[in-house]
Parts: C-alpha cells; sequence; structure tokens
C-alpha cells in the first residue's frame, strides 16, 4: 500500500531553518564528497569499514540518490551538468571540541581516499572544501563550466560576487 504525502504550505524561513539541530552554532566541520560509480556491495563494505572509525558522534556518511525528475533535465539546461542517475557521498564530519580538529579532518580525508575507487568523474559544488586540488571548480560544472564563465564576464567582470565556490570570470 502507497502512502502519499499532502504538500502543505511553509514558510521560507521555516523551510530554511529545518536542518539547523542537526548543525550547531559553533560546531566545527570538515566535508568531503564525490559521485559514486555505483553502490556495490564493496562501496557499501568500505563505508562500513570508515565508519567503524569514525572520530565524532557528530560525523555522518551521506549517500543521496539521484533520479527521477533530475535525470530527465539535459546537462546544458541548469548550470548543474550531473544528470545520470547514481549516488553523491559526502562524508560530513563535524566535532565541538578543537582539540579533535586534526583528528576528525585525518578520518575525513582517509575515508575519502578509501572511497576512490569507487568513485565517478565530477563533484557536486555545493560540497566542496576550501583545500580541494586541482580545479574543483571546474570539474563540479562539467561542460558548462566555459559557459558558465561567459556569464560571470558579462555580468560580474569585476568578480565582486566571488565569497562562494567562485567561477572567475574570462577578463
Amino acid at each position: 500500500m502507497a502512502t502519499i504525502c499532502q504538500e502543505l504550505p511553509m514558510p521560507y524561513g521555516s523551510m530554511n531553518q529545518m536542518l539547523d539541530a542537526g548543525f550547531p552554532k559553533g560546531a566545527l566541520n570538515y566535508w568531503k564528497s564525490s559521485f559514486l560509480a555505483s553502490l556495490s556491495d564493496e562501496a557499501i563494505d568500505m563505508l562500513i569499514d570508515e565508519y567503524s572509525r569514525v572520530p565524532s558522534p557528530m560525523a555522518n556518511i551521506i549517500i543521496e540518490h539521484a533520479h527521477g525528475a533530475m535525470t530527465r533535465i539535459g546537462v546544458g539546461e541548469t548550470a548543474f551538468p550531473h544528470r545520470s542517475a547514481g549516488y553523491n557521498l559526502l562524508f560530513l564530519t563535524q566535532w565541538t571540541n578543537p582539540a579533535d580538529t586534526e583528528r576528525c579532518i585525518q578520518w575525513t580525508r582517509e575515508s575519502y581516499a578509501a572511497m576512490r575507487p569507487f568513485t565517478a568523474s565530477g563533484r557536486y559544488v555545493n560540497y566542496l572544501d576550501d583545500d580541494e586540488q586541482g580545479d574543483p571548480i571546474a570539474a563540479a560544472y562539467g561542460p558548462n563550466y566555459q559557459r558558465l564563465r561567459q556569464i560571470k564576464s558579462k555580468y560580474d567582470p569585476t568578480n565582486f560576487f566571488r565569497l562562494n565556490q567562485n567561477i572567475k570570470p574570462e577578463v
């Protein structure tokens, strides 16, 4: 028997605050993310093994299933180009004691590296961190990156809006 959920109106502010309790003020955090080529038994076993060494009770391994309507939109129709069905893997590590910083970051990096045999190309721009190697912005936007640089050059040639995961203008 299927359950049908009725959509109820919700103020934008309320929706924007739905996850606040999971991200308490003052908590430190470090994220690493990539798409998975598949969610194989081997990948799941590796995730379980990595999580068995989690350094903080606030650490998470999140697997987001990409499917449905998002796969029916063309690669060039929006900035987000990753339109294949699959999974996004996110190591979202949080902690409150600054003394735990190195240990938590190390676990995240090591767990992320252990998953490399299972990852696919491309990145999700919202989950990039400040210490990414190479050009992660270009990888996140893939074939749309050059077009986005052209748009950025036209509408923000001085790069005023640069505090996000920045696409630098061509100029």
